[in-house]
């Protein structure tokens, strides 16, 4: 007899939800989803496959990390990558008709191929919100604080969102170093967090010492309330100006909501997603080693699907919001009827009761049970309904 290969084994990057964590994750799924709704924002779904040839190409996602499929009739297809492009196509070609501003929320599987293990989930879960139609700052405000309102109610205490203006780095970086490659050169450093090789390569390019200096000077703009008036100085750009003004606009505005006490500006944010094109954040909490979210504004994805409109949004990592909430591997509280025949109608009529009263509760025949020390255990309370008596 041949051994079947992989018996137990998952494709890589993908994981099993044991019921202890999938109870977590219904719970701060729940308490999310429900203050996004206080919002205002109405829950969507998108196809779980896409077409390449549209969301797949406009995700922003390396194309490395699609997993592709042909369908029947010779389409290649992709697992989406990521909700905002879904987003996108379904607004542009059915939702996005008058013009006015659309608030849509969802929450779903995306899937990222790995080319090794290394911890990192090929398939997860996330929370998000799209804001789509409306260009003002107000706007970016309120995606901001909807995230902070929801992460509070799931649990989370201590995070900070760090917020950046992918306007102001592009406008500083192109005066500087004069074209898009080389940018993307200095963006790449910036998005790795990787300073030190920042500083390196900013020695070594052929540029006068008071340009060395103005992109030094970059990784200082972050944290307190003079980060914005010397980033201001630092760039020469009308267009970078104005990202600064965006930023101190947005400021003011999360004063007002009162969540800037969790803000932290960086003028050295930036991401590996293309269609951003103005103010972008993250969100760091403590004991995590990766942001457990990140959004911004992309008014140029609606045009890709020929429908010009401003949008902004956030996504939230569940995996590693539940991961920064640092919840216990406790299994959810699930209450037990073991019952002998003479004694089921009896039996079923109690778990009626009790489940009336909002509580789990299982109802399981003594003859199915093999081994009724072990069973016992995974429950509590445990009611035992035997012959003619009853004993808790």
């Amino acid at each position: 007899m041949t051994k079947k290969l992989f018996m137990f084994e998952k494709p890589l990057g993908m994981r099993d939800t044991l019921p202890f964590l999938y109870e977590i994750k219904k719970r701060v799924r729940q308490a999310m989803i429900r203050e996004i709704e206080t919002w205002g924002y109405e829950l969507i779904e998108t196809p779980t496959l896409e077409y390449y040839e549209t969301v797949g190409t406009v995700s922003a996602i390396d194309d490395h990390q699609l997993f592709k499929l042909l369908d029947q009739q010779g389409h290649t297809l992709v697992l989406r990558p990521d909700m905002t492009a879904p987003i996108a196509r379904l607004a542009a070609s059915r939702l996005y008709k008058e013009g006015n501003p659309l608030r849509l929320a969802y929450n779903a599987n995306v899937f990222r191929a790995q080319q090794r293990e290394g911890g990192r989930p090929a398939e997860f879960e996330q929370i998000g919100v799209e804001c789509i139609g409306d260009g003002t700052v107000a706007a970016d405000a309120e995606v901001i604080s909807v995230m902070i309102a929801a992460l509070k109610q799931a649990g989370l205490q201590h995070f900070t969102v760090t917020i950046g203006h992918i306007g102001y780095v592009n406008a500083l970086f192109l005066e500087i170093v004069g074209n898009e490659e080389r940018a993307s050169v200095l963006r790449r450093f910036l998005y790795e967090k990787n300073y030190v090789g920042y500083r390196e390569h900013v020695k070594s390019l052929p540029l006068s010492s008071i340009d060395q200096k103005r992109l030094l000077q970059l990784l200082h703009l972050h944290g307190n309330d003079m980060t914005m008036e010397e980033a201001k100085e630092l760039v020469h750009s009308e267009e970078g100006k104005r990202a600064v003004d965006d930023l101190c606009e947005l400021s003011n505005a999360l004063q007002l909501y009162g969540v800037d006490d969790v803000v932290k500006i960086d003028m050295t944010l930036v991401s590996h997603m293309s269609y951003y094109t103005g103010i972008l954040f993250e969100v760091y909490a403590e004991h995590v080693g990766f942001p457990i979210g990140n959004g911004g504004r992309y008014d140029e994805l609606l045009e890709k699907f020929s429908r010009k409109a401003p949008a902004t949004g956030f996504g939230i990592r569940i995996d590693r919001l539940i991961e920064a909430l640092g919840e216990s591997e406790e299994e959810a509280a699930i209450e037990c009827i073991v019952f002998s025949q003479e004694r089921f109608a009896e039996a079923i009529e109690l778990a009626r009761t009790k489940r009336r009263e909002g509580k789990r509760v299982v109802l399981q025949h003594i003859s199915g049970i093999r081994d009724i020390d072990a069973y016992s255990k995974r429950y509590k309370p445990i009611t035992y309904l035997l012959g003619s008596t009853e004993k808790e």
